[in-house]
């Protein structure tokens, strides 16, 4: 069982450091991060956070919109 980590703003000019101090603090074990507009359907590390995670591994997001 794996702590998986997703990372998601909106622009290329937004910064990941919160989010990635975040992850820390949950001492994921992968982290998938991305700068691409939730609009956008076409995210490759989306697309390969859901084909990494498994049965049993546990998902952090800062923020279920980072999903959306």
């Amino acid at each position: 069982m794996s702590k998986i980590g997703y990372i998601r703003v909106s622009t290329e000019h937004q910064e990941t450091a919160r989010q990635q101090e975040i992850m820390c603090g949950y001492q994921v074990d992968r982290i998938f991060s991305e700068k691409l507009s939730g609009a956008n359907t076409d995210r490759p590390q989306l697309r390969a956070m859901l084909d990494y995670v498994r049965e049993g591994d546990t998902l952090y997001v800062e923020s279920i919109s980072r999903l959306g």
